[in-house]
């Protein structure tokens, strides 16, 4: 008995230990096929002990979905203490780490099984509003005026850099600094030619 009360984990640690077997899952498989019993089953836990922390299967994916876009967008965070150039080249290279250590997943949320849930769409584009509004005001700082232009040029080059990772995601890069050159390259391209648009 005594054993058992020093493993029991806090309402807090449970939670967390079911999001991260519901992300996991997400690696392989599409969301609608994670139910309740199936969580249940890999996480070693009762199908009653979900409803207390999820009411619904939707609310469960839900969870899921934001606990894999949060933690993207919690390790590719813009750092304030640097300068704007230096704060764009970082986050790339933080993003590329992130693809690389959690290919799954990434993989599943921008194309794979889970990308076709309407829940996991919505939550992805504003992960993807949120990276193009942090770009935007980088490029404010570097004196690029604000216009739709520029936002829709940013926000469309926020999933053109999804597909380069997405595309390199199964390569062991040794060495980001090169995609991270050619990412910012195409960068400053879009964000020119939406400088000289006149919308």
């Amino acid at each position: 008995m005594p054993e058992e009360r020093r493993s029991r984990l806090s309402p807090e640690d449970r939670r967390t230990q079911l999001m991260i077997v519901g992300v996991n899952f997400l690696a392989d498989h599409p969301l609608d096929e994670l139910s309740m019993d199936e969580l249940a089953r890999r996480a070693g836990v009762s199908r009653a002990l979900l409803f207390h922390y999820f009411d619904s299967k939707q609310g469960m994916h839900r969870a899921v979905v934001t606990t894999a876009r949060d933690s993207l967008l919690q390790a590719t965070a813009p750092r304030a203490d640097l300068a704007p150039r230096e704060r764009i080249d970082d986050t790339l290279r933080r993003f590329a780490s992130f693809v690389r250590d959690h290919r799954g997943t990434f993989l599943s949320l921008v194309r794979g099984p889970a990308s076709g849930d309407p829940t996991v769409r919505a939550l992805v584009d504003e992960s993807r509003e949120f990276n193009a509004e942090q770009l935007r005001e980088a490029f404010s700082e570097l004196g690029i005026p604000d216009s739709r232009a520029v936002r829709m040029a940013l926000r469309g080059w926020v999933s053109f850099a999804e597909e380069v990772f997405v595309s390199l995601a199964a390569d062991d890069l040794d060495d980001d600094s090169e995609l991270v050159a050619f990412l910012v390259h195409t960068l400053d391209g879009a964000v020119a030619a939406a400088c000289e648009s006149s919308f």
